[in-house]
């Protein structure tokens, strides 16, 4: 059976994903490890690990395909978090927590690098 093409990666993205991981974790109390890893989750982490991709999706103005290639799984897949997490943003808590962290890596990103010597 024929893998499935998955685009490459690059070091920034896994960074700015494990950013929005983290960002949802520390507000949701969902453990990263419990967002991330192959196959099925748990409902909660599922659910973090959704919120994490249209974090990602709407923060970092990524295209599902992106999204998808960073968090390891298909377009489709993708596109589910995203419009689950959409509709959750019916929810006034949901819809405050995602601006809340959409301005915050805004903030962190309107920063100017900073390289460190070593």
């Amino acid at each position: 059976m024929l893998e499935a093409y998955r685009a490459p990666v690059s070091q920034e993205d896994r960074i700015k994903a494990g950013l929005a991981v983290h960002l949802v974790a520390a507000r949701t109390g969902t453990r990263p490890e419990q967002m991330v890893g192959g196959g099925r989750l748990d409902p909660g982490g599922s659910r973090a690990r959704w919120l994490a991709m249209y974090l990602s999706h709407i923060a970092f103005g990524w295209t599902l395909e992106r999204v998808a290639d960073v968090f390891g799984m298909n377009r489709a897949t993708a596109g589910k978090a995203c419009r689950w997490a959409e509709d959750e943003r019916d929810r006034q808590p949901i819809d405050d927590l995602l601006s809340r962290l959409e301005v915050c890596i805004d903030d962190l990103y309107q920063a100017p690098p900073c390289e460190l010597q070593r």
